[in-house]
């Protein structure tokens, strides 16, 4: 995410993962289409956003196709070092290197322990040798004779000097005499080190007149300046900084939402993980926050090019209890961004971050029956979430799709689309209601699909790994598919038609010239306000031959039909 656009109240409403491109702080804040910041000013900008829809729908009915085409052009760059560019490459290196100063620095917000230093001990020395003795800024010259202010000092006025400091060592040190018996063995050292210590000082010459004090790691065996602090240790995302290759992918994201200016990433970075202690991320990932809201947001099956896809339903808000419980006040406002982030968090870290793993998300919102934008307190929450996504989880969304999107929706595009750059519209995917399957198909296969979004994927006999058969039935047309049977088995078997409003049949045609058909559903027509939108069945075969299934589509539109099927042996008695 490259840069960042300043998004229309509308658009904070429905987008609940990081997918806008964001800038840092001191980048030039784009200005803001008209927003409606209350009910009042939503209800009286509604007629302009009609009009603009009015316009936009008066184009040929395959508009809807025409945004599908038009979206979701964009390809993900790979996570391996050896495809990158030579620039970018090196942006990489130099964001390493950033990366290692601070961590040696304790800079990610860890506490760096003390440790001694070898300028601070010689500060230390140099005080100390200052209470004992009194060293003129010229030491004596061979001749022991030192001008000060060009009048001659001889030795005996340094040992007048060096005997009134012993003189007073002693008397400091028997003050203290009559306490405990211990102190005049101190007094005794005391006395012994003053001594050492002026009678050194006066012998040295001038470019050694420095007192050196031992100090008290040197006393145990040690050099303090062998004693080096650890770097810090960082993980993020469950992935150590700069401890194997998997940090590379994380670094990179940093990187190409800053178009690969290395200050600005590492900036982003720094900010992240500062944010992530204060906001306690690992231990709210371990907290328990219910699951009154697994409707709203949840993990599904996989696109086609191997991304978890995260679903997000609109719709759920529409629950008036639902609604209160999670948006009434503040308090429950931040209960819902925490559960978000920690939604989030959990899916983030079961993505691969070795070189060329899948370490990005796809994304499906689902607007259908969505409040809308005079949810003030839905609004509210959203905003906050998308603000803190976009700052703190960059470049983990590959593809945002959006179903079933209102005509109020389709308005705020327009409007608000001039401001996103390229690289973030490449990303999205508009569809209509009509359009909503066909689009999700495009991206995920039918197996993968939900069944509440048109496809197979639901708990039952078969499993999601196991291949659906997609064909268009023309208008006004029959369609057949047969299952061939070699042996004895019972053949199970799913068949949707996107839509309906079709008819089904099914029959068993054996081999054999003596054998007959037979019928294992009666042709009837299945409604397009069917409850079981899936039809589930099997029959027990006992002798080759193949099952029929008979599509009649009566309509003038074509439809898609889906299906699949497996066989289990059985033993013929």
């Amino acid at each position: 995410m490259a840069d960042q656009t300043q998004n229309p109240a509308y658009v904070d409403q429905v987008v609940l993962a990081p997918d806008v491109p964001q800038q840092p702080p001191a980048a030039a804040v784009v200005k803001e289409p008209p927003q409606a910041e209350t009910d009042e000013e939503s209800v009286n900008q509604k007629p302009v956003e009609k009009a603009l829809v009015e316009e936009h729908l008066s184009k040929p009915r395959c508009d809807d196709q025409e945004n599908v085409l038009q979206s979701g052009s964009f390809k993900e760059e790979s996570t391996r070092v050896v495809d990158l560019l030579d620039n970018e490459k090196k942006a990489l290196q130099q964001l390493k290197q950033l990366v290692q100063e601070a961590l040696n620095k304790h800079e990610f917000g860890g506490k760096q322990p003390e440790a001694p230093k070898e300028d601070d001990e010689k500060e230390s020395s140099k005080e100390e040798a200052k209470d004992e003795v009194v060293i003129d800024d010229e030491p004596p010259k061979p001749e022991t004779v030192a001008e000060t202010n060009d009048a001659p000092v001889k030795e005996d006025s340094i040992n007048l000097v060096e005997t009134e400091v012993i003189e007073d060592k002693v008397a400091t040190a028997a003050a203290g005499s009559d306490t405990v018996e211990d102190d005049g063995a101190k007094t005794v050292e005391a006395i012994e080190e003053s001594i050492v210590s002026v009678s050194s000082s006066s012998a040295q010459p001038a470019a050694e007149a420095e007192v050196y004090v031992e100090s008290e790691d040197e006393r145990k065996g040690g050099k303090a300046e062998d004693k080096v602090v650890p770097p810090e240790e960082i993980s993020i995302w469950g992935v150590p900084l700069l401890a194997d290759e998997r940090s590379d992918a994380i670094l990179l994201k940093f990187l190409r939402a800053r178009d690969f200016k290395v200050k600005e990433a590492f900036v982003t970075l720094k900010n992240t993980i500062l944010w992530r202690k204060e906001f306690g991320i690992d231990k709210l990932v371990e907290q328990d926050l219910g699951d009154d809201l697994n409707k709203v947001v949840f993990m599904h099956g996989f696109d086609k090019e191997g991304h978890p896809v995260c679903y997000n339903v609109f719709g759920e808000f529409r629950n008036k209890e639902l609604y209160q419980k999670k948006f009434s006040d503040e308090e429950k406002r931040q209960n819902f961004l925490k559960w978000r982030i920690q939604f989030l968090e959990k899916s983030i870290r079961k993505l691969d971050f070795r070189p060329g793993g899948i370490c990005t998300i796809a994304q499906v919102n689902d607007l259908k029956n969505s409040p809308g934008p005079a949810k003030w307190e839905l609004r509210q929450a959203t905003k906050q979430a998308l603000h803190l996504l976009q700052d703190n989880y960059p470049e983990f969304v590959a593809r945002q799709v959006f179903i079933n999107v209102p005509w109020w929706y389709l308005a705020v595009n327009k409007m608000i689309n001039p401001f996103l750059t390229q690289r973030t519209k490449s990303k999205f995917v508009f569809a209509g209601p009509s359009k909503s399957a066909d689009t999700l198909f495009r991206y995920i296969t039918a197996e993968q699909v939900p069944v509440k979004y048109g496809g197979l994927s639901k708990g039952s006999e078969f499993a999601t790994t196991e291949t659906v058969t997609e064909i268009t039935v023309k208008p006004a047309a029959k369609h057949t598919v047969e299952f061939p049977v070699t042996e004895a088995c019972l053949v199970r078997w799913e068949v949707r038609v996107i839509g309906w409003g079709v008819s089904y049949g099914a029959k068993f045609v054996p081999s054999g010239e003596n054998s007959y058909a037979v019928i294992i559903q009666k042709a009837r027509k299945v409604a397009a306000s069917t409850e079981e939108p899936v039809v589930c069945d099997n029959f027990k075969v006992g002798e080759a031959g193949k099952v029929v299934l008979t599509i009649h589509n009566p309509s003038s539109k074509k439809k898609k039909l889906l299906y699949r099927f497996k066989s289990h042996p059985t033993t013929s008695h």
